[in-house]
């Protein structure tokens, strides 16, 4: 067995090494491969996890909002569902800009950290005296806010992947979303066996029931997550050929230093696809704002039907999601994209 620092170790798997070249290359070694692919799959799970964290309370969250401030209406529902959004489309670029200047590591364990304790604002949110439609405001808009780690997620997977991988990358990406959506009410779902009353630790004010219980398991999974990012991630960046920029010294060479090949953007492809994507998201908005309430109203349904029947309903159309991402990745290779 050679050891380290042989010719075998430091042979490139990706572009060549040229007379007269300078004193770095562009390349990527095995052991850097695994560790890129390591890096990507540990933000799959961030990126589900972040999904789960959005839906495994949204089909009870009106039930609870009125158990917990009778004078909540509808229309606050509405302002409830929406801070997740907007906490959202504030921190993303805020993380995205932050990503720019520093490893990413930072702000997707921050982000992680905003979650982990928005989950546990909401698990408390019963226990204020008063206004306690306003915590729950309050909790939901950050954790949209921590969930602005997703920008910052697309962007870390779409730097660390070659063209011929980049599809199947963000697909899976968009398919590992969508599994969160789908396992987030089902989850829900599960703890609807606590009822509304469920259990309390008195010590701690904590009530754990089929409200609270998912925002904790939320909490939980977030904690692990920031271990896992902590120990395992990377940060890595390839070309659109997948060489990796870093030294024989195995130092990062700054993107300035790299010459890149620039190549036309389709702008109107690029705003087409910004524009499905926002009807698509507005049309899920409609889901998770009036299902509940309507299926309530309509049906009769008791609270706890209606977080159990509709979250199948939500699970099953996850799943419908699903399969498209996987009918993507086929047609994509198909086209060749």
């Amino acid at each position: 067995m050679e050891g380290p620092g042989t010719q075998a170790e430091q042979e490139p798997l990706l572009g060549d090494r040229t007379p007269g070249s300078r004193d770095w290359e562009i390349i990527e070694t095995e052991e850097h491969y695994k560790s890129r692919w390591r890096s990507i799959r540990i933000l799959y799970l961030t990126m589900f996890l972040s999904s789960v964290g959005f839906s495994i309370v949204i089909m009870s969250i009106w039930p609870y909002l009125q158990k917990i401030d009778h004078t909540a209406d509808t229309r606050f529902l509405g302002w409830v569902i929406a801070s997740f959004s907007l906490g959202q489309m504030v921190a993303s670029p805020m993380f995205g800009w932050w990503s720019n200047y520093r490893p990413r590591k930072e702000p997707l364990i921050i982000s992680l950290f905003i979650s982990v304790a928005a989950n546990c604002l909401y698990a408390y949110v019963h226990v204020p005296a008063s206004h306690n439609k306003y915590y729950m405001l309050v909790a939901r808009g950050l954790v949209g806010f921590g969930a602005g780690n997703v920008a910052v997620i697309r962007a870390y997977i779409a730097g660390a992947t070659c063209l011929h991988e980049r599809t199947s990358a963000m697909a899976n990406t968009s398919a590992f979303q969508a599994l969160g959506f789908i396992l987030g009410p089902v989850f829900q779902t599960c703890f609807a066996i606590l009822g509304e009353k469920g259990v309390t630790w008195e010590t701690i004010q904590l009530q754990i029931n089929m409200y609270t219980a998912p925002a904790l398991l939320g909490a939980f999974l977030g904690f692990l997550n920031i271990i896992l990012i902590i120990v395992i991630l990377r940060e890595h960046r390839v070309d659109d050929t997948g060489r990796q920029c870093t030294s024989i010294n195995n130092e990062e060479v700054r993107r300035d230093d790299i010459q890149i090949p620039q190549i036309n953007i389709d702008q109107v492809a690029v705003v087409t696809t910004n524009v499905l994507f926002f009807v698509i998201l507005f049309i899920f908005a409609l889901f998770e704002t009036i299902l509940t309430p309507l299926t309530m109203d309509m049906y009769a349904w008791t609270a706890v039907q209606a977080v159990l029947y509709d979250g199948i309903i939500l699970a099953a159309l996850g799943i419908e999601a699903v399969l498209v991402f996987i009918g993507i990745k086929s047609l994509a290779k198909f086209f060749s994209l």
